[in-house]
């Protein structure tokens, strides 16, 4: 055994970052915000490089593979659900309610949706209510709770080596079968053939850095990569439909080699020495940052967008966001998550308590005298 147990990751706190700061560079820079001139005019020397920004999410799916397994390990499915809940909600109900209160206060800019729809966001399940996002980056979340859901079985049953391998294999097969059939809805919404590929890679990520190399992780990690390669086509079609610029499809396949070189970097421990404090920060803002960059940062630029040079505006809201992301982690991500923490845990405890008999009343005799009639007359 390699690593025994639940470590923090310094390198991986990097690696989120950089995926975050991929997203919005594609959202500031290329895809989305309103400059009222072409965007490959404004930005000449970075645009096409920001045109790739989507592929941070496969990045972030990579790495949520690997985390999942690595905090649930050993962990009870009451736990696995804890965790999630802790990490996805808090900030995510601030991000709802915050962009929904920006957008209802700026005039002109995107319009804010109905308060119904508000209301159904705050649960997550807005894409399969058919509500539409208060915010388009919430997508993503609908993928990682699906991957949730899947992993679930894993851990009600036991997390191990052989049933994460399993796993993995099972998943691969149903994602080949699954893109083959396109006009399978159900088939389509369980296994996510556009995703799974990143998220069995990180998986076999984590099992390389627990328990060391081996033939079939490698091949896992090869066919995941194969695969990732050809679910990333529709996206980037999409992309380099709406492009200003030519933007060549090897340069994806080239960022994908990257990310998973990043990744066996960390499985291999060729990053352990990294130890900056600043990336722990970096990556508690990361998701807070991704809640909270998209509608913020268009509704600024629309607003500023003729006063503030485009390069200041840019580097301005990166800076704003990701300050506003550090004290939503601070002083609503840390109080929220260690309350409801403790309350789930307590509900979790009262499901694993035996259910106890219900108590037998012993019958009772009526009093002397009491019975038909008054004084025993009959």
């Amino acid at each position: 055994m390699k690593n025994a147990g639940p470590a923090r990751l310094v390198a991986l706190d990097g690696l989120r970052f950089l995926a975050v700061l991929m997203v919005v560079a594609y959202h500031y820079v290329a895809y989305g915000s309103d400059w009222a001139r072409p965007r490959g005019e404004i930005f000449p020397g970075v645009y096409v490089p920001a045109a790739y920004g989507w592929l941070g999410v496969q990045l972030f799916f990579l790495i949520s593979g690997f985390v999942i397994c690595l905090s649930c390990w050993g962990r009870s499915l009451g736990d696995f659900f804890t965790s999630r809940v802790v990490r996805l909600f808090p900030a995510y109900w601030f991000g709802v309610l915050l962009t929904t209160a920006v957008l209802w206060a700026v005039p002109g800019g995107t319009a804010p949706r109905r308060w119904q729809d508000v209301l159904t966001n705050l649960t997550m399940a807005e894409y399969p209510l058919g509500v539409p996002y208060v915010d388009g980056v919430y997508w993503s979340l609908w993928v990682e709770a699906r991957f949730y859901l899947l992993f679930a079985v894993v851990v009600w049953l036991g997390v191990t080596y052989r049933r994460v391998v399993a796993f993995c294999l099972l998943w691969l097969v149903a994602g080949v079968v699954a893109w083959g059939l396109p006009g399978v809805p159900l088939l389509q919404l369980v296994v996510m053939p556009e995703y799974c590929w990143f998220f069995v890679a990180g998986l076999a990520f984590f099992l390389i850095w627990r328990f060391g190399p081996d033939l079939l992780l490698w091949l896992l990690v090869g066919f995941s990569f194969l695969a990732g390669c050809r679910a990333t086509e529709p996206t980037y079609r999409f992309v380099a439909g709406q492009a200003e610029a030519q933007l060549p499809q090897w340069v994806v396949v080239a960022l994908l080699a990257v990310f998973y070189l990043l990744m066996t970097g960390v499985a291999l421990g060729w990053f352990r020495r990294i130890g900056w404090r600043w990336l722990t920060t970096a990556g508690a803002v990361t998701y807070p940052l991704y809640l909270l960059h998209e509608e913020l940062g268009w509704e600024a630029i629309f607003v500023f967008r003729a006063s503030v040079p485009p390069w200041l505006l840019v580097l301005g809201l990166v800076v704003a966001v990701t300050g506003l992301s550090w004290l939503v982690h601070r002083w609503v991500e840390r109080p929220a998550s260690a309350w409801l923490k403790v309350r789930l845990r307590a509900s979790f405890a009262r499901l694993r308590e035996p259910v106890a008999p219900p108590a037998v009343v012993p019958a009772q005799e009526p009093p002397v005298g009491v019975g038909p009639g008054v004084g025993g007359r009959r």
